[in-house]
């Protein structure tokens, strides 16, 4: 379970773009909020990332990018990210290594699915290293997005 003060672990997957997207090009010069997410296109999913969307001026004004992980493929998330024409970053960790990394990965899922990435949020400084981190065991809950927002603001 990684903790705050602990070293982010490097990663680098494929955006939506089909651009290979990594830890470093992430934070460089702004600290990041990184968010994984159980699968694309489902209720509570859906509400999270818009909510993000929809804040995305409060997310600046805190020298803060945002990306999304999932396992889904790089053609989904690509199709959820117009639809819900989301304006950050969706990475797909299809291999399911950087959920495992950051402690973000169900064994067993809804339905029988086994390797979904678990809703986590955490917040990276410029240095790579984590300063919050938040890993939900119930799918159906939602980050702490004010928790968040306080550590972004004693970044600054």
């Amino acid at each position: 379970m990684l903790k705050p003060g602990d070293k982010a672990p490097a990663f680098t997957l494929f955006d939506t773009e089909k651009q290979q997207v990594s830890l470093s090009d992430l934070h460089k010069d702004k600290n990041l909020v990184l968010l994984f997410f159980p699968l694309a296109f489902t209720g509570v999913c859906t509400t999270e990332l818009c909510t993000v969307r929809d804040n995305m001026a409060r997310y600046q004004s805190l020298n803060a990018n945002v990306a999304a992980i999932s396992v889904d493929s790089i053609f989904t998330l690509a199709k959820f990210k117009e639809q819900e024409k989301l304006n950050f970053p969706l990475l797909s960790d299809f291999n399911k290594e950087v959920a495992a990394a950051y402690g973000a990965l169900y064994g067993d899922f809804v339905l029988g699915m086994k390797g979904v990435a678990k809703r986590s949020a955490f917040v990276i400084d410029k240095e790579g290293t984590i300063q919050y981190a938040e890993v939900l065991e119930s799918a159906g809950d939602l980050p702490n997005f004010e928790a968040i927002q306080k550590t972004l603001e004693h970044l600054q």
